[in-house]
């Protein structure tokens, strides 16, 4: 090698280094005309049209220096991650294993098989494999970075954060090591710690829609709303054609109760991706939230359009059905989703109401009974044939599956309260008051519970107390005409959503 070209490579690599890979492959060029049969600058070349994303130049340049040197492990792992970036996996495994028999302790070989180990999505080689490249040298951050992924692809997360945390302490200060990290808490349920990575991911690539994404997807689940829909509108920014984000920022919005919006982030979600049935029944939930129960039934008719097998769907549109008082299309649609799926209590339980409502109150009755079988600590099943029982007249019954209820759930006021209504029925207005009192003790501004109680002091003729009820009843907006023996508030719609 002649001086001038020794300088020349030099000073390639000294640019390929600092980043500035058209002046790196200027000065390759110059020694390559130096020297024309040295392998190295066509090698080194290679390197740098590589990672400047010229991956066809790359491999161009690696064939020359093979063909000029066949024992150059270099050329190979340069090609190798070549043919493996323009998805030409089978010939990137192939310069791998050539370059590891070329050179059995050159690390980087066995981090790119890793690699391309991984993209054929055989992650026990692609670990085995990046584990062997940092034994050769542990100091090799990107091999620590892809083992995590191959971790966090076999769910393996505390091994992941483990190799993400070595990545970023060895000096790998990437936006997607960070990413990667914080993919693995989310996983793990750790959404503050998720965040956190998340803000240091943004930090260093702002451009990155999915980050603002996933971002947004673990302040949800921190009940985060405002910054969730902070995040998902920056997704959206940055990327318009993302219905995902369109559908997620319609969910948080539902979760805030504004369904206009929702409805906006749906039917443009729809717009963006009419085949994914989702997107229907978030609007299809929307629409029933607002009231708007027809477009409702026609968009969870949509989805089953779509997806003809989604239980789910059959079952949300039944719940409409119900509000719509249409009895007999609720139970076809009930009855629907447990033939596609009997292993779902509330199923059985949406059905049962449903006959409930009907008149149908042995119908209720077995399936709550089936509700029960599957999900033994459903309070809500044991309410309804609590309800069912009461209304066939067997007292006794009903207020021991009440009591199951509030057993199962001490929170429960309805339970308390339909309890304590049916104790007043029996004129045992003692353990009635005692009851009122529970759920006024839940849901302190229910005036209908007030005036129930009042209704059980006066029969006691304790009339300061009754009157008093009957007052705050009235300053809570209850009118004594609501009062009746009909069991109240007697509906799972908003429980089970």
């Amino acid at each position: 090698m002649s001086d001038l070209e020794d300088e020349a490579t030099k000073q390639g690599n000294l640019l390929r280094d600092k980043g500035d890979f058209d002046g790196a492959i200027a000065a390759y060029t110059e020694a390559i005309r130096l020297h024309p049969h040295n392998a190295q600058p066509y090698s080194s070349r290679g390197q740098a049209y590589f990672r400047k994303g010229e991956w066809a130049k790359a491999i161009a340049d690696c064939n020359k220096a093979i063909q000029l040197d066949p024992t150059m492990a270099e050329a190979y792992c340069t090609r190798a991650s070549s043919h493996g970036s323009s998805g030409d996996l089978d010939n990137a495994m192939a310069d791998c294993t050539e370059a590891i028999r070329l050179d059995p302790h050159r690390a980087e070989a066995y981090h790119v098989r890793g690699i391309v180990y991984g993209q054929k999505g055989d992650s026990d080689r692609a670990i085995a494999d990046c584990t062997e490249a940092i034994r050769l040298n542990p100091k090799l951050s990107k091999a620590h970075y892809n083992r995590g992924n191959a971790y966090l692809t076999k769910r393996e997360f505390d091994k992941a954060i483990a190799d993400f945390t070595e990545a970023i302490r060895l000096g790998l200060r990437h936006a997607e090591v960070y990413s990667g990290r914080a993919c693995a808490y989310s996983k793990k349920g750790e959404f503050n710690k998720a965040v956190a990575d998340y803000d240091d991911a943004i930090r260093l690539d702002p451009t990155q829609a999915t980050m603002y994404y996933n971002r947004g997807l673990d302040c949800v689940k921190k009940a985060d709303y405002d910054k969730a829909i902070a995040d998902f509108t920056e997704a959206i920014r940055l990327n318009p054609k993302d219905a995902e984000a369109y559908y997620n920022r319609g969910c948080t919005y539902g979760e805030k109760g504004d369904y206009d919006k929702a409805i906006a982030d749906f039917t443009e979600s729809i717009r963006l991706d009419p085949r994914r049935a989702e997107f229907y029944g978030g609007r299809a939930y929307a629409y029933c939230e607002n009231g708007e129960f027809a477009k409702a039934i026609a968009d969870y008719t949509g989805a089953l359009r779509l997806k003809p097998q989604c239980a789910k769907s059959y079952w949300w549109r039944a719940y409409v059905y119900l509000e719509k008082g249409e009895l007999d299309k609720a139970i076809a649609d009930f009855t629907e989703s447990i033939r596609l799926d009997p292993r779902h209590a509330e199923f059985y339980s949406g059905r049962a109401y449903a006959y409930y409502k009907n008149g149908e109150f042995e119908k209720a009755i077995a399936d709550y009974n089936a509700a029960m079988r599957l999900n033994p600590t459903y309070a809500e099943a044991y309410f309804g044939r609590a309800c069912s029982y009461r209304k066939k007249g067997d007292h006794d019954k009903a207020i021991a599956d009440f009591t199951d209820a509030i057993r199962l759930n001490p929170e429960y006021a309805e339970a308390y309260y339909n309890r304590g209504h049916t104790y007043a029925e029996q004129a045992d207005h003692d353990k009635a008051i005692t009851d009122y009192t529970a759920a006024i003790r839940i849901t302190p501004n229910d005036g209908c519970t007030f005036y129930a109680r009042g209704y059980s002091y006066s029969h006691k003729h304790e009339k300061a107390k009754a009157d008093a009820d009957f007052a705050q009843a009235d300053t809570l907006g209850y009118k004594p005409g609501k009062y009746s023996g009909i069991l109240r508030r007697f509906c799972f719609w908003r429980q089970n959503r």
